[in-house]
């Protein structure tokens, strides 16, 4: 099974890069794709709900083929965020939840702005997701990650990025840091194909996952590098980075 970890869809086409989840379905069915797993696209309205309900309502159209996640932003007040992850968990049953400290700049580790709200979501014992890339490196440095990961060993952790979406890439690090924690998953999208690869040689595939970052990047261009990348790998381990793995850690049928 073909899942793609790593792609945002909107509620409407607000700018020529954003796009619908009848769009990416339509992109995941030209490309061969079984499912994908999804969050908000930014930029978004101040007020985060009506994107992470209509990204329900998106999983409530395609139950088979969208595994969504929802997505919480400590700056838009305490009552608030603590609603939104309620809301995420207890009334559109997500998967896991998403904290993107360059897209809503924080620190993803700050122990008043952002830490109450992680210890919150660990509550429901469901995989967190961190945006953890070089575009915003002293909010989202692999490091940063490690420390959250130290408090919650059994809460499944996806690291986006691992370390990428800018240069120089913070790969090295997010491999690093992935070793030191087993319940750290790495997405490896915005990253470069060597970047991958070292992390697939250095932790196994069963701690790699590929993404597309869909609609930033093109979903068909970056199967085509997941493809060549993996090509002289067995195909046990290309079938685990490609699906396998990712469907593991979210608790999804898969193989």
């Amino acid at each position: 099974m073909l899942i793609d970890a790593d792609c945002h869809i909107s509620s409407s086409k607000f700018n020529n890069v954003a796009i619908t989840a009848d769009e990416l379905i339509a992109k995941m069915d030209r490309d061969g794709v079984d499912k994908a797993l999804v969050w908000i696209a930014p930029p978004y309205t101040r007020d985060i709900e009506p994107e992470n309900k209509a990204l329900y309502e998106a999983t409530r159209r395609y139950p088979d083929r969208l595994l969504g996640f929802g997505w919480a932003n400590p700056h838009l007040g305490h009552q608030r965020t603590l609603d939104d992850i309620h809301r995420c968990f207890e009334e559109y049953g997500f998967l896991g939840i998403k904290f993107n400290g360059a897209q809503d700049d924080y620190v993803i580790d700050d122990p008043e702005l952002a830490l109450p709200y992680i210890e919150e979501a660990a509550r429901f014992g469901k995989p967190i997701a961190f945006h953890i890339g070089a575009d915003f490196y002293e909010n989202t440095h692999p490091i940063r990650m490690g420390r959250i990961a130290a408090r919650y060993p059994n809460i499944p952790m996806l690291m986006v990025h691992m370390g990428g979406a800018a240069l120089p890439s913070l790969d090295r690090s997010a491999v690093e840091v992935a070793a030191e924690h087993p319940n750290i998953t790495l997405i490896g999208s915005a990253v470069s194909p060597k970047s991958i690869l070292r992390a697939i040689q250095v932790l196994g595939p069963d701690r790699v996952a590929y993404g597309s970052d869909t609609p930033f990047q093109l979903l068909h261009v970056e199967l085509a590098k997941y493809r060549a990348l993996l090509r002289d790998l067995p195909a046990d381990a290309q079938v685990r980075v490609m699906g396998g793995t990712i469907a593991r850690v979210l608790g999804v049928a898969g193989n």
